[in-house]
């Protein structure tokens, strides 16, 4: 963790980083590689340098992913952050790197005030910049390996008129060759915001931010195919023969000549020809903040997201029709509106009492039709272009309400020490599913059971405490510890995929929607009670923390195979209880000035408690086995150091194995991975008013480590291709001026 972590607002269980520690990285880098990299306790893993590939992301804050986590920009709800995004926005779709002055990560129990129904964990909220007093202007040029390239520019208005109307606007855009097999990854986005202030009372804020990433993906590898196949395997294209080639033997059995004894057939049903991802993002809100009274304050936010896009995949087990190539196009066509308002209410009563209240609703409504398209003799289906004409094989339709209320109160018992105590109330209710299912009349296609299901579940707790104690005393130290239930409802996805209440369930013979309607009976939704307990120690030579927390884990949700042996289907159900131990140790030392140097450690004891884990017909124990993903031990060191006008970094952190099955039997290896960058700042040049130049170098040793994995973890055994390879060393050169 840098320096300008630790002395720029952390306090109690939350840690903050600054546009300042941002920029000691590659521009363009996802916000959440950069918190991973500078906080103990984080762990952040992709396939690519910028950490942009939203299939590949993963993160994880003391035990809990992405999806677990309560994720807020300038106080919108942003959902789920996780690949689909069925309910929410990614973070780098939503706002441009440059354009974000600081993200807060509360590690302990998350925030009451975060709008949020997947909080398990902590909370992560971003603020965007306001636009300038003064009119002016950035930009910034960055060219690196692959025929990378990042451009960025602003425009600020400055103030318009004596009312002082302001705004700013701003595009990037972020295109990369892959770095194995065939296209490349591109990102735009914009982002444009306008402050009007209301007299001494307040300001309205408008904010649209506007995205549409365009990704050439990655193929999922299982280990085995990784450790045999090396690094840089990945798709078939352009090899359409070969890809042919694969296809049949997935279908009819056996391995190419030449991969007996190296891949199984299930392995070599793992590569297809081709996949892609396109998702165009829009996000509009109008936000007002304004005093009521002279000891309350009053913020409404108002905002709408709507989104789409084209998931596109070959599937080798599909057959065109027309052309009887033994595979086809599938394109999943998801339709994402989600509209909203928040209501907080801040009061001061009294001297030592500070009360927060507030609501917030959100109506999701989410449609995924799953079309076909043929692959020709000679020619593939296009996996970016050309959706025209295709074959509906089934459609999914879900529609969402949810409501929190939250009260909270902030009493100053003496100076310096304060207690935190309130609650929040939510409610959540989904219905939805199939809507159409073809399948019957697709037998040409070689079509199989889709697993088609239709129903709804709610998710409902009156009472969600938080409490929180923090004491400030002899000006450099600070003690705290907070406790909190959350719960988290029910996720939903495509009926093709798995780990929700709707989708994968069931087979052929025994039907999803019976299994739905059973499993509905007994479900329950997840819960956690949060413990943290920890101390801070700031000087102008050390900032040191020590963290330690506990975790009861309830009603966890997990896909698996159920039902006795010789009639064995696919099923979601509550499995069992875990429990998580932890500590996070960080300290830094500036001995000299502009030197800081930090190093911290973290431990995670997360295991599970279910003796009786249904699974292939029987049962099997998993009891004191550890969480599948996130690693036991971390470690992280830092180097930074400012010298007139140059700054320099060093960054390095050690992730310990990770065990990627419920019974721990496979593990994904331990690594380390460093980064280096190197900045000038050559100030006033010309009519520029600053003018910077940096270069970075991502995975500066050229590890060969497997990154981000996505999707639902095996019980046992090396069989789910979900395992991406990270970035090999890149090189990346910025020059960047303010106007």
């Amino acid at each position: 963790m840098t320096v300008h972590v630790r002395r720029r607002g952390s306090h109690s269980a939350e840690e903050v980083v600054s546009r300042e520690t941002m920029d000691h990285f590659v521009a363009g880098t996802s916000p959440m590689q950069i918190l991973a990299l500078t906080t103990p306790g984080a762990n952040f893993a992709s396939d690519d340098a910028f950490g942009l590939d939203t299939v590949a992301n993963t993160l994880y804050v003391r035990g809990f992913n992405q999806t677990q986590l309560g994720v807020s920009l300038d106080g919108i709800p942003m959902g789920g952050q996780g690949f689909h995004n069925w309910n929410g926005l990614g973070v780098d779709q939503m706002e441009i790197q440059e354009n974000i002055t600081s993200l807060t990560m509360s590690q302990g129990a998350g925030a009451l005030d975060t709008p949020s129904a997947q909080t398990l964990g902590g909370a992560i909220t971003f603020t965007s910049s306001d636009p300038s007093d003064k009119a002016g202007g950035q930009i910034s040029q960055l060219f690196g390996s692959y025929n990378g390239f990042r451009t960025y520019g602003r425009v600020d208005s400055g103030k318009l008129n004596s009312s002082g109307t302001k705004f700013y606007a701003a595009y990037a855009r972020t295109d990369q060759d892959l770095w194995k097999g065939y296209g490349d990854q591109q990102e735009q986005q914009a982002n444009f915001k306008l402050v009007q202030p209301v007299g001494d009372r307040g300001k309205i804020t408008a904010v649209f931010d506007y995205s549409n990433f365009e990704q050439y993906n990655y193929l999922g590898l299982t280990k085995n195919m990784w450790q045999k196949m090396g690094r840089n395997t990945t798709y078939l294209k352009p090899n359409y023969e070969l890809a042919k080639q694969y296809a049949y033997y997935a279908q009819n059995g056996g391995v190419p000549a030449g991969l007996e004894g190296v891949l199984s057939n299930d392995e070599i049903g793992d590569y297809a020809y081709d996949g892609t991802q396109t998702q165009r993002n829009y996000l509009s809100a109008i936000t007002g903040e304004f005093q009521l009274f002279p000891n309350v304050t009053s913020k409404t936010i108002a905002y709408a997201h709507v989104s789409n896009g084209d998931y596109s995949a070959t599937n080798p087990f599909l057959t065109s029709p027309t052309s009887q190539v033994p595979m086809a196009m599938e394109t999943g066509h998801p339709d994402v509106r989600r509209l909203g308002f928040v209501q907080n209410f801040d009061i001061h009563a009294g001297h030592n009492n500070d009360i927060k209240t507030g609501i917030w609703y959100e109506n999701d409504r989410f449609n995924y039709p799953m079309m076909m398209y043929e692959d020709g003799v000679n020619t593939p289906h296009s996996s970016i272009a050309d959706f025209k004409n295709g074959t509906t094989w089934w459609s999914d339709s879900f529609n969402t309400n949810t409501f929190q209320f939250y009260l909270q109160d902030t009493y100053q018992i003496i100076p310096g020490m304060t207690v935190e105590a309130g609650f929040r109330s939510l409610l959540q209710t989904t219905h939805g599913g199939t809507s159409v299912d073809n399948t019957a009349s697709l037998s040409d296609w070689g079509v199989y059971y889709s697993h088609p299901a239709s129903g709804s579940l709610t998710a409902a707790n009156a009472f969600l405490p938080h409490f929180n104690f923090d004491y400030h005393f002899l000006n450099q130290h600070e003690v705290y510890f907070d406790i909190a239930e959350n719960m988290r409802a029910y996720d939903y996805s495509a009926q093709s995929s798995s780990g929700s209440a709707w989708s994968g369930l069931g087979s052929a013979s025994n039907p999803a929607q019976t299994v739905f309607d059973e499993n509905k009976k007994s479900l329950r939704p997840e819960r956690t009670w949060n413990y943290v307990v920890g101390y801070r120690f700031n000087s102008h030579f050390f900032s040191g923390s020590a963290d330690f927390y506990h975790t009861d884990y309830y009603n966890r949700l997990a896909a698996i195979t159920s039902g006795s042996t010789g009639n064995t289907y696919s099923s979601f159900m509550n499995v069992g209880r875990e429990t998580m131990n932890g500590a996070d140790v960080a300290g830094t030392l500036r001995p000299l000035p502009g030197l800081a140097i930090t190093n911290s450690f973290s431990w995670n004891d997360a295991t599970y408690e279910d003796t009786h884990l249904p699974y292939n017909g029987g049962y099997v124990s998993i009891k004191g086995k550890h969480q599948v993903y996130y690693p036991k031990f971390m470690y992280k060191a830092d180097v930074s150091y400012t010298w007139h006008h140059a700054t320099f970094n060093f960054n390095t952190t050690y992730t310990s194995a990770r065990q990627m099955t419920y019974t721990n039997d496979e593990q994904i290896p331990a690594y380390w991975t460093s980064n280096l960058n190197v900045a000038y700042d050559f100030g006033k040049v010309g009519f520029a008013q600053k003018l910077k130049t940096s270069f970075g170098i991502t995975n500066l040793y050229n590890q060969n480590y497997i990154g981000g994995v996505y999707g639902a973890a095996s019980v046992a055994g090396d069989d789910n291709a979900n395992l991406f390879v990270a970035a090999p060393r890149e090189f990346f050169g910025t020059i960047a001026a303010q106007f």
